[in-house]
């Protein structure tokens, strides 16, 4: 998480695009940004999972048998001018990429959304504009954070079902096809540099990037006021909104 803000930082300032591909020592349950840290306990699944808390919104994400990927958008590029632009151009390049291996995934319209008044803890329990779906089950979902329009959004697929999360099937249950992260990866940052017209590259943090990155973990997301904290209090302020791997470089 400290890395992927610091690479938003660094698209704010000037520094580019960027592509990160990441997965998880272990079982590792992350809170979105309004999230309140005690409606944990309502997933039994994850209590003994290590915790973080994202700087992004959205619902509480089990990352275990998964690709987790990330990407920085500088000010002013096209991606980053409409959300649901970045959205769909990367769930789309999934899409493709996973027909290469005989799955067949689509989007997520907008029509048949149930309204409730709360979202389910879980971020794969929910149905949002965009998200990637397996017949009616959802397999790939993202988020987004904004910083002086630069743009982060990161998310996950899952690749399998999770002893942390077993009420969510993954490709491998749900398409009885068992994919490796490495395989995933290979074929769908083809399939981005295609559709972002751009050369990538394998690339490394800057020596100042590394230095942030330890700063922030430190003092942020190995927090506990931070983890445990930021989202207590947060559910009217929500609302009251609603209504008003190395990263690859370009």
């Amino acid at each position: 998480m400290a890395v992927d803000e610091t690479l938003l930082e660094s698209a704010a300032e000037g520094g580019g695009f960027s592509l990160r591909f990441y997965r998880w020592l272990r079982p590792t349950l992350s809170l979105g940004y309004f999230q309140q840290y005690d409606d944990r306990r309502q997933h039994s699944a994850s209590l003994n999972c290590a915790v973080v808390r994202r700087a992004s919104g959205g619902g509480a994400i089990v990352h275990d048998r998964e690709v987790t990927y990330s990407i920085a958008v500088p000010p002013g590029d096209r991606l980053a001018v409409k959300h649901l632009t970045l959205y769909e151009t990367v769930h789309a390049a999934l899409i493709e990429a996973l027909a290469g291996h005989g799955i067949n995934a689509s989007l997520c319209g907008d029509k048949g959304r149930e309204k409730t008044p709360r979202e389910p803890f879980l971020c794969f329990q929910r149905r949002s504009p965009g998200d990637v779906l397996l017949s009616e089950v959802k397999i790939a979902g993202s988020a987004q954070r904004r910083r002086r329009g630069a743009v982060l959004q990161h998310g996950s697929v899952l690749l399998a079902r999770s002893t942390a999360a077993p009420e969510l099937p993954g490709l491998a249950e749900a398409a009885a096809i068992t994919l490796s992260f490495d395989q995933l990866v290979q074929r769908w940052s083809s399939k981005l540099a295609e559709v972002f017209s751009m050369h990538l590259k394998p690339g490394i943090l800057t020596d100042a990037e590394q230095s942030r990155v330890l700063v922030l973990a430190r003092e942020k997301y190995d927090s506990i006021e931070w983890t445990e904290h930021r989202g207590r209090g947060l559910y009217e302020e929500k609302r009251a909104i609603s209504q008003s791997v190395p990263p690859c470089r370009a």
